[in-house]
């Protein structure tokens, strides 16, 4: 069963040169028990389509189309006092900065309990000790709830924040880049502790990152979004043994791979597209080394692999000659030229 189905979702910020279409005609599921990881360079859309969900969009932010379905229930639909009942309850969220998300001026443990108290009808001491639990669980202390964020560290921080987001036991977890201010090690562990409870508590969730090596740690799926849309969906197995999108294969290739012989990795050239102005064929189409004017024109089709792995590509019968020229250098070095040529860099 879908715990999550996000369906035609589109997401538009107003500007004063028109709408930015951050997020376009997007969609994915996500089954109870289950991870999806969405990932993509910085811009993709992919922690607009987070704030979609929650219904936390900025002010000049608007869900045009689609739907957002959390156990059949339409999101969109709700009215934000309707929304706080699905918040920490049913939908729990770990952010990007610790030090953003927690009230330097209030302990962390009373912080969590706040959580508590919001959306159940527990005393002091239930909740005191529901607190204990969850810091216990990410392996932090019950006398640190006592403590201001500024004297924990960053690591500190970062569990406090997870278990913020378990205390109430939701369906569903989104995480927005939890672990890029923490050195590796530290990052390693907190990953391994996020699965572990989520599984503990048997929820689902959506990791947001643009470190596709996190996603094949923690994530069944993968979606791939550049530009507002989705470049390639499918198993974590298919994303990563059988990818076929140009630009999923540009990003494997710029992360280390110690079973494979490449030396050098490899850099996309140039920068995402205008989402104001957005190229009338493939998002893809400048930052492509195999693509052409049929790509500047059309929007590419859907591609069925299987029933779970698909594409959008109007070439993605030529995935072994992507694949093949994909990890060599020369290949993206002509990207860069080409757009020197016509001056878009």
């Amino acid at each position: 069963m879908d715990i999550l189905e996000v369906k035609n979702l589109s997401i538009h910020y107003e500007t004063k040169d028109g709408p930015l279409m951050a997020v376009d005609d997007v969609s994915f599921t996500i089954e109870e028990g289950e991870n999806l990881g969405i990932v993509g360079e910085s811009g993709c859309g992919k922690t607009t389509v987070i704030k979609g969900i929650l219904q936390l969009l900025a002010k000049n932010g608007k869900v045009v189309n689609g739907s957002i379905k959390y156990r059949g229930e339409d999101l969109t639909k709700l009215s934000e006092e309707e929304m706080r009942k699905y918040r920490w309850k049913e939908i729990a969220m770990i952010s990007q900065s610790a030090m953003n998300a927690l009230n330097p001026v209030y302990r962390v443990g009373n912080q969590i309990k706040e959580a508590v108290y919001a959306h159940t009808k527990l005393s002091n001491n239930e909740a005191q000790k529901r607190a204990e639990e969850v810091f216990d669980i990410v392996g932090l202390e019950a006398k640190r709830l006592k403590a201001y964020p500024h004297e924990m560290s960053g690591g500190m921080k970062q569990r406090a924040i997870i278990a913020m987001a378990m205390v109430l036991n939701p369906g569903l977890i989104i995480a927005d880049e939890p672990t890029t201010a923490l050195d590796v090690i530290v990052q390693d562990k907190i990953l391994q502790k996020i699965v572990e409870i989520q599984d503990e508590i048997n929820s689902s969730m959506v990791f947001i990152t643009h470190d596709i090596s996190v996603v094949a740690e923690t994530c069944e799926k993968v979606c791939v979004m550049y530009g507002g849309k989705v470049m390639e969906y499918g198993s974590t197995k298919d994303i990563f043994k059988d990818s076929r999108h140009p630009y999923t294969l540009g990003l494997r290739n710029a992360f280390p791979n110690i079973s494979l012989s490449q030396k050098i990795l490899i850099s996309i050239p140039g920068i995402p597209p205008d989402l104001v102005n957005p190229p009338e064929g493939c998002r893809f189409y400048e930052r492509c080394p195999f693509s052409d004017d049929k790509c500047k024109k059309e929007q590419p089709p859907k591609i069925n692999v299987t029933d779970e792995h698909y594409l959008y590509c109007h070439y993605a019968d030529q995935y072994e000659k992507f694949r093949e020229e994909s990890v060599k250098a020369e290949t993206w070095e002509y990207v860069k030229q080409r757009q020197i040529e016509r001056g878009v860099v």
